[in-house]
């Protein structure tokens, strides 16, 4: 089989399929680090995307952020909850901490705006499922902020493992780790249960979950989970998470996330024929380096790496524009949000949960 064909036009957008005019214009609501300094500048590169309000607890010392990207409007969140300037965005992205996210995602969606909302889509399935059902019946596009989605090395994989390039996929391993501790302060909210839904599994081991989702193209039928908290800063959320899924036909994923262990990230699959192994896939930005093996024949691909968030706002504005459902839909995140609920059920109870 011919492997170089999948490392030609590497970063080609293949959801690209038409050409479009105009721009989404988007409110960003919550101005935290992510939002300042991956989002937004994400969105003003994106062809499709425009940033026009942004929507923050302290609105006047937001102004700066705002001047520096060309934003016009600046407003608190009781104004936005108010409708305040709902004539001058078409779209909402929600970069709240986790527990708001239902709260702002649903007030847009009441006042006919599209939505894209930072994973977890919210902190319980119930919570998850009002989101989508708001969505639906406003009629406006909802998606679930899955970067990796939009990303060329996890978008050639899917490709590799739907052509049967590695046979049967029977393995994956996935982890990803990072200091939390390091780059925040005790007091973040992602240490707070209630408004976080949950700790390393949640922030980190959602990337692993959502991407083995998305590469088999299929869901899992069962979840095993173990977590531990040892450090007394993790008291309320789980400081070290290692879960396996089984998906129809046995295959098996085993994946790692860690609040509070050295920087690293990695994404291997193994089938009857082949592998692939991907170089820190979740880090925030994919190296573009790639090695595969089928049969014997084996290739490896270094590239540039793509802004996989510019590329996922380019995305958003593009489905928008063309009216096109996207596959990290309300769906996909409340699909994740019930597959970490039966984790933390399964690692509590310490028993295999069967998923419906």
């Amino acid at each position: 089989m011919a492997l170089e064909r999948y490392f030609v036009d590497f970063t080609e957008r293949d959801w690209e399929r038409e050409s479009v005019s105009g721009t989404v214009r988007m409110a960003v609501v919550g101005v935290g680090g992510f939002a300042r300094e991956r989002a937004l500048p994400a969105i003003d590169a994106s062809a499709y995307t425009d940033a026009t309000v942004l929507v923050s607890g302290s609105p006047d010392s937001t102004r700066e952020v705002a001047d520096e990207f060309g934003v016009e409007h600046v407003i608190g969140y009781d104004a936005f909850l108010d409708g305040v300037l709902t004539d001058t965005y078409d779209a909402v992205y929600v970069a709240t901490p986790n527990a708001f996210h239902g709260r702002y995602a649903t007030a847009a969606a009441d006042y006919g705006k599209h939505v894209i909302c930072e994973k977890p889509l919210e902190t319980t399935p119930a919570r998850a499922r009002e989101v989508v059902d708001a969505c639906a019946e406003a009629g406006v596009t909802l998606m679930t902020a899955y970067r990796l989605q939009c990303e060329p090395t996890v978008r050639r994989t899917r490709e590799l493992v739907r052509d049967g390039v590695i046979g049967d996929v029977v393995q994956i391993h996935g982890g990803f780790s990072n200091p939390l501790l390091a780059n925040t302060t005790p007091d973040t909210w992602r240490l707070d249960a209630d408004l976080a839904g949950g700790g390393a599994l949640v922030d980190l081991g959602v990337y692993p979950l959502n991407t083995v989702r998305f590469v088999l193209d299929t869901d899992p039928v069962s979840v095993y989970a173990s977590t531990t908290s040892t450090d007394d800063a993790f008291a309320a959320v789980d400081q070290h998470v290692a879960f396996q899924l089984e998906f129809p036909g046995g295959a098996t994923a085993s994946c790692t996330a860690s609040f509070d262990a050295h920087a690293n990230s990695q994404l291997q699959l193994i089938g009857t024929e082949g592998s692939v192994w991907i170089a820190s896939p979740f880090g925030g930005v994919v190296p573009h380096e790639i090695v595969v093996e089928s049969g014997d024949m084996c290739m490896e691909y270094t590239g540039r790496p793509t802004d996989e968030v510019r590329e996922e706002f380019a995305y958003f504005g593009y489905c928008v524009l063309t009216e096109t459902t996207p596959e990290p839909d309300g769906h996909d995140g409340l699909t994740d949000a019930a597959i970490i609920d039966a984790a933390y059920d399964a690692a509590g109870s310490d028993r295999r949960v069967e998923l419906v």
